[in-house]
This record gives C-alpha cells, sequence and structure tokens, in this order.
C-alpha cells in the first residue's frame, strides 16, 4: 500500500487555539476523589491533591480544564463547595447516584489547577440552577472585591479573584437523561438570559452555549438551530458532544474519525445558517467540550456511595489508535473547532488512572493526546493527499491513512500526524517538504503492537506506549517513511535557514 502527502507551504486551513488540548474534570465516580484529591495518599500536597497526578497532567500541557460536571452540574448548587471544608454539606447527587461530600469546590479546583498548570473553564447549572444563581458564581469568581459574594471569596481565603474567563451555559440539555431537560426553546431563552446578566456581572468572559450531546440525538441539528437563534449575538462558542466504542468491527471502529468529521461540518453548517438568517458578521465557533472513546454499554448500577468505580474504562491499543485518528480531525478543523475536552481526564473514562493509596499511570489514550498536545500548535496546512481507501460497513469507502500537518512558524517546524487505519498493511509513504526549501527529519516516535487488545495498568504500565523510530534524511525534501499496519505516527522536521 502507497500514500503520498504534498504540504505546501501556503496552504494554510487555520490556526491551532491553545484550547484545544483541554480536558474536562466532573464530579464523577472517582475522577475528583482519590483521582486528583486524595487526602494522606503519600503524594498528597497541604490541600490533599496528589502531585503525581499533577505532575502527569503537566506533561500533557492541557489549556483547560472544563469543571464540575457534566450531568453532574445539572443538579448542583456551587454554593455547597465553598467555605470550610468542614461546614460544607453532604448531598446525594442524583445524576450519577453517589454521595458528593463537597470536599472540592470551585475554589479549591481553581488552586489544583494552578498546579497543574491549566485554567479552568468553569459550567453553570442551566437546570435546577437559577439565572442568578449563574451570575452569583461569575461574581464570586471574577469580580475583585466590595460586594457580598466578592468579599465572601476574599473571607474564604482568595483575596485575588478567579478570573476564569470561559463559561459554559449548562450541560446536554438537549438530553432526557438531564435533570431539568428543556427544549430548545426553553433553553435558548433561559441560555441567553443568563448570558445577560452573567456578562453584565463580568464584560470579559466568553460563553458557550449547549449544542446536541451527540450527532444521534433525534433533535440534531435542529436544536443547535433553535439555541442558535435565541443566543447568537451573545454566546461565543456552541458546544458538542461525541463518544465512539467499538461495538464488534475494528474497520469501523477506525473509521470513527469519519463520523466525526460529518459531526463537526454539519454543526459548522447550522451555525454558518444561523449567522445568514441573522444578517451577522459574526462567526460561530465549536466547542468540542466532551469527546473521547467511551465503552458506555458497561456502565453498571451500584449503591448509593461516595466516589464508585464508575466509567472506568481501561484502553487498548485499538483504542489509543482510532482516538489518534478522532485528534487528527479536531486539528484539521482547528479553523472552526477553537476549544477541545478530552472527556474526561482522571480515572473516569479518562488517559490518566490512579488507584487510591497507590501510584498511578498511563493509558493508552495518553499518548496520542500528549503528541498532539506537545507538536500540534501552529498553523493547520492543507496538504494534497493521495491514499488508498478501504471499504467500512458503517461509512462506506474511507482513507486508509489520514494525516495531520502543523507549521508551527515560531520554530521553523513542521509536524506531521499519520494514521494507518488498516491492520494488515503497512504504508508505504512519501512526504513531500520541497515548499519550504531545505528540511531536516529531527523526530520520530511510532504507536503500534502485534497486539491490539495490549492495555497498561499499574503492574505493567508501558505494554502501550510511543517509541523512537530511526530518522531517515533526504537531499530533495522529499521523504518516503513506512507506516506499520495499524499505527499512530508522529514525524517532525526542522526547516532549515
Amino acid at each position: 500500500m502507497k500514500a503520498k502527502i504534498t504540504i505546501v507551504k501556503d496552504f494554510t486551513a487555520g490556526t491551532v487555539d491553545n484550547k484545544l488540548f483541554s480536558s474536562f474534570i466532573e464530579h464523577l465516580g472517582r475522577a475528583v476523589y482519590t483521582g486528583i484529591y486524595e487526602p494522606g495518599h503519600k503524594t498528597a500536597d497541604e490541600q490533599g491533591f496528589r502531585s503525581d497526578v499533577i505532575e502527569l497532567v503537566k506533561d500533557l500541557r492541557v489549556g483547560l480544564v472544563r469543571y464540575p460536571g457534566g450531568n453532574f452540574l445539572s443538579g448542583y448548587n456551587w454554593k455547597d463547595g465553598i467555605g470550610p471544608r468542614e461546614s460544607r454539606p453532604v448531598r446525594l447527587d442524583r445524576a450519577w447516584h453517589t454521595i458528593e461530600t463537597n470536599q472540592v469546590g470551585i475554589d479549591d479546583f481553581v488552586d489544583w489547577a494552578k498546579k497543574a498548570g491549566t485554567d479552568v473553564m468553569a459550567a453553570v447549572n442551566m437546570g435546577t440552577g437559577t439565572i442568578q444563581d449563574a451570575a452569583d458564581m461569575v461574581e464570586y469568581c471574577n469580580f475583585p472585591s466590595g460586594t457580598a459574594w466578592s468579599d465572601l471569596r476574599i473571607k474564604n481565603g482568595h483575596k485575588e479573584p478567579h478570573n476564569i474567563k470561559y463559561w459554559c451555559v449548562g450541560n446536554e440539555m438537549d438530553g432526557p437523561w438531564q435533570i431539568c431537560h428543556l427544549d430548545a426553546v426553553d433553553y435558548g431563552k433561559k441560555a441567553r438570559e443568563a448570558i445577560k446578566l452573567m456578562k453584565w456581572t463580568d464584560e470579559s468572559i466568553q460563553t458557550i452555549v449547549c449544542g446536541s450531546a451527540s450527532s444521534g440525538m433525534p433533535t440534531y441539528p435542529e436544536w443547535d438551530r433553535i439555541v442558535l437563534e435565541h443566543t447568537y449575538d451573545l454566546a461565543d462558542y456552541i458546544s458538542i458532544h461525541r463518544y465512539f466504542e467499538n461495538k464488534g468491527d475494528d474497520d469501523d471502529f477506525l473509521a470513527s474519525f469519519y463520523d466525526m468529521e460529518q459531526f463537526i461540518k454539519t454543526s459548522v453548517a447550522t451555525c454558518d445558517y444561523v449567522k445568514a438568517l441573522k444578517r451577522s458578521k459574526k462567526t460561530m465557533y465549536l466547542s468540542f467540550d466532551e469527546w473521547n472513546i467511551w465503552y458506555q454499554s458497561k456502565s453498571e448500577p451500584h449503591p448509593w456511595i461516595e466516589a464508585p468505580r464508575i466509567l472506568e474504562d481501561h484502553y487498548s491499543l485499538l483504542d489509543a489508535l482510532t482516538f489518534g485518528g478522532m485528534a487528527i480531525t479536531l486539528l484539521n478543523h482547528a479553523d472552526r473547532v477553537k476549544v477541545a475536552c478530552l472527556a474526561q481526564l482522571i480515572n473516569v473514562i479518562a488517559p490518566i488512572f490512579t488507584e487510591p493509596e497507590k501510584g498511578a499511570y498511563k493509558q493508552a489514550i495518553y499518548f496520542p493526546f500528549r503528541d498532539v498536545s506537545l507538536y500540534g500548535r501552529g498553523t493547520v496546512l492543507t496538504p494534497i493527499v493521495k491514499t488508498p481507501n478501504k471499504v467500512t460497513k458503517e461509512y462506506g469507502e474511507v482513507p486508509a491513512v489520514i494525516f495531520s500537518t502543523i507549521y508551527n512558524e515560531e520554530n521553523d517546524e513542521v509536524s506531521v500526524f499519520a494514521l494507518n487505519t488498516n491492520k494488515t498493511e503497512s504504508a508505504e509513504t512519501e512526504i513531500d517538504l520541497s515548499s519550504f526549501g531545505k528540511t531536516e527529519m529531527i523526530f520520530r516516535t511510532e504507536l503500534s503492537g502485534s497486539n491490539l487488545s495490549a492495555k497498561n495498568s499499574l503492574e505493567e504500565p508501558e505494554n502501550v506506549k510511543s517509541v523512537a523510530i530511526p530518522l531517515n534524511q533526504s537531499e530533495n525534501n522529499i521523504y518516503t517513511v513506512n507506516l506499520k499496519a495499524a499505527s499512530w505516527n508522529v514525524l517532525r522536521f526542522k526547516v532549515k535557514k
């Protein structure tokens, strides 16, 4: 099998926003408790946060972390999570059928985010919560001083405002599973009025309204259109969510990138329809603030307990490869997808996994996420690609090899991400960088293996990992590389002066 990619410096598609490499922590399962927060753990700091987890998060260079939900959000009162820990109420979390102790709240999470080298994307409750609750939370977090809410934040130990810039206005309100689910008209009206009051409190913030929870929703994309018709002039982003799982056909699963791309294109078209309808000069951007592999069919009932082990998917090499295809898709649509949150970050469908009183390790999906976060920043280029197709049951013909190419002008580097989805054939691939003048290959890694079911664990943390591949050079700036069957590849080139 042969492929060719010609990368032209002037064929630019868009600029990658650092928020594209964001993630998500919800009060769900063990994401918070025994995930980021475990007082008494041997690595816990003075606030009870696990420093081993913080170091792994730092390594990913996460742009934002969406908090505190998720389905949890629609029944959550943010005021329960502030003030002295011993005074915080214990509540029923009806979204996930657990006990919530509120030992971590917005102040604590802001502190954690600073330690982890990231920023917070906060979310306000549009289920049981009121518009006033949303505005009060913005005031508590961002107003300097001199009001009841800002002075309470100072009393609670945070003299300086948190200055949270990005705010999700609810979560998946199109879903009947959501606490206080609303139809599109009612949510659109509530979100519009909430944004008004939130921005009247702090005009510098940017807001994300709820789009569809999945492309499979019966209300998609009508929901998005109606919500945008109510909020277009005030909102800055509309959210979309999509998860994938292997339903028994590996080729269909590896082609999940195709489904994701169609979802993005339809969502963009819906935004642009409303733009035209309103005769607006404003472009609406997408916040793909939940995406991942999630084996939802494995969810099981559990009793009312604190931090149960739920949604703890253990990812395989095959999952990581499919994940890489999704990451390539997000990069290639960076002109309109400006925020993307890997859901989630710790333990719950996550790249980082911990055990209470023990260690932490990197799941298989950790590696492609880290690759794009470290080397996917810059300008997305639109290469000329020649690649064989493969036939899938779900999507018909799709490319067998997919690419994303990023030019980092500041570093004078070109990064090529390549996924070979063919499980049996390698791809002899020609990479043409002639338009850049003299170049040199400086880095190459590969994620592959003979056992696509291989997984990492605390006992065997390196069953799946990226490995360095010997570099090869070219006199004419046309490089020939072999992409193994079923492999995720990263190649970086220095542009010589």
